[in-house]
């Protein structure tokens, strides 16, 4: 990832760990939270075909946006802001997040990649992510700058910053 640098993800966070947390528990939520499991590649190869310049690629699956992030900024030797307001969430998945005391950058993912590119790229590389069906969320979720170096930031609805720690603790267990 490099400074000027947009990042994209391709639809909702925290979808499949909410869904497999809640069937493991037995936690059932007013509407069912589903899984977004999906093979990736055809959707990778539309954002390849357009001609962008990629930097970085991802899937946030383990760790989650937090885990995807700090790694690709301690890597990069760069800072990453997300924009909370930015951020898509199920209503239903931030709920769960809320009553559990979970943070929805940790859940796990499937079916979602990040996309580190060039600004000037980022509405050539949405526009063809919005034309895939796994890419009809696409958003733009942050930027990366060259400070603070190897760190990532969340901008906060009411306009602070908090640092975006790795996830600690266990992860929910590996099913796929």
């Amino acid at each position: 990832a490099r400074a000027g640098d947009v990042v994209i993800i391709n639809g909702e966070i925290g979808n499949h760990g909410v869904a497999v947390l809640s069937r493991r528990e037995g936690i059932s939520f007013a509407t069912s939270v589903v899984s977004d499991c999906a093979p990736l590649w055809s959707l990778v190869k539309t954002i390849l075909d357009t001609g962008a310049e990629i930097h970085t690629l991802r899937d946030p699956t383990r760790g989650g946006v937090a885990a995807a992030v700090c790694d690709i900024a301690r890597a990069s030797g760069v800072g990453i802001r997300l924009q909370e307001s930015a951020l898509p969430i199920h209503r239903e998945v931030q709920g769960a997040c809320d009553l559990l005391g979970l943070e929805p950058l940790t859940i796990a993912n499937e079916g979602k990649v990040l996309v580190f590119c060039p600004a000037k790229d980022a509405d050539r590389v949405l526009t063809a992510m919005r034309g895939h069906p796994l890419g009809k969320g696409a958003c733009v979720i942050g930027e990366v700058a060259e400070k603070p170096k190897q760190m990532a930031l969340l901008r906060t609805k009411i306009g602070g910053e908090r640092v975006i720690d790795l996830p600690t603790g266990e992860d929910l267990p590996r099913i796929c």
